[in-house]
Formats: C-alpha cells, structure tokens, sequence
C-alpha cells in the first residue's frame, strides 16, 4: 500500500512559566502533523485496516526525530487525527488506534500507560485539542495537559491529519498531584 502524504508540520512549545507568569520548570512539548489522503473518504466500506498500516508507517516515519527534538526524555505522549469531512470517525481511529502506538513506544522508551488520544471529523484548519498523558503512569494528575494542534490548510475533505505529540513534563507548576482520590 502506497500512503500519499501532502505535508508534514511540526510544532514546538517551550514553556517558562504559568498563565499568571509565575516561572516553573522548563517544558517542552512537540508534535508532528502528517496530512495524508484518506482512500475511505466519500465511500462505505466495512474494511478499513488498510489504514492501521498507515499509522504505523508515519509512525515510524516521525517519532524519532520527534523523541530527538526533546531536550530531555519524553516523560508524555498523545496522539490524534482530524479527519476531513468525506470521511469517517472510524478512519481517524483506524490511524491512530491499532499500530501507532508500537513506534509510539519505541520512539520514547517504552509506555507503560495507555495513549491518550482524540478523534474527530471537521473542515480545513480545525485546531485539534491533542491529550498528553504519563507514558508510564496513568494516575499522574500532573502530566494530565492538552497540546492544541492546527494545520491552516488541512484536513482537506479526503484528507486525514495524523497527529503524534511528546513532552519533557507535566504542565507547568503542577499542584493536583498523583495517584487515585478517594472521597
């Protein structure tokens, strides 16, 4: 299977301090974008694991330089996709669910924690809220965050935008803490 990529963006947070200015611990978010054709859009049909090869793939293709690009080691991951408007909510998962993950893992060190992830279907230029998680502790209140991700000329209508973020930390000044809350 040929997978037909229109572009690929990356995107760098560093963050110095809070939303009130007070300075925290350096933090460093990336991800990468791939847009990529949707060969599902606009038609129904039942089997679409041709696409579970397309996330691993761009996977593969991304992660390391991505895991690279840190200062420091990944501590959180998070991937989505913003599927274009001919196509399915399924395909988007198809992407990002099944075999992305694997070069996910690889690419940071392992992960014990489950991948955060969003899915949804939307027109050109809709920003995407990415879900960052622990990649080994799924209970870290303080790595629960959120990367807003945006491509201006993307997802076209049969077009899927495949999107794989790591972080260096948790959000900055993190005071809920970890582990299970009882009441």
């Amino acid at each position: 299977m040929t997978i037909l990529t229109r572009k690929i963006v990356y995107f760098r947070e560093t963050l110095l301090a809070d939303q009130l200015w007070v300075p925290s611990a350096t933090i460093t978010r990336v991800a990468a974008a791939a847009v990529v054709k949707n060969p599902f859009a606009g038609r129904h049909v039942d089997d679409i694991s041709e696409l579970f090869e397309v996330g691993r793939q761009i996977g593969i293709q991304l992660m390391g330089e991505l895991a690279a690009s840190l200062p420091g080691p990944a501590t959180s991951y998070g991937k989505a996709a913003i599927v274009g408007v001919d196509g399915d909510m399924e395909h988007g998962g198809a992407t990002v669910h099944p075999k992305l993950g694997k070069p996910m893992r690889d690419a940071c060190g392992g992960g014990e924690a489950v991948i955060p992830s969003n899915v949804k279907i939307a027109p050109v230029g809709t920003a995407m809220d990415l879900p960052l998680g622990h990649k080994d502790n799924p209970w870290s209140f303080d790595h629960f965050d959120t990367m807003t991700i945006a491509v201006s000329d993307a997802p076209k209508p049969d077009e899927i935008v495949i999107v794989m973020a790591l972080a260096d930390g948790g959000r900055p000044r993190p005071r809920v803490g970890s582990g299970p809350v009882t009441t």
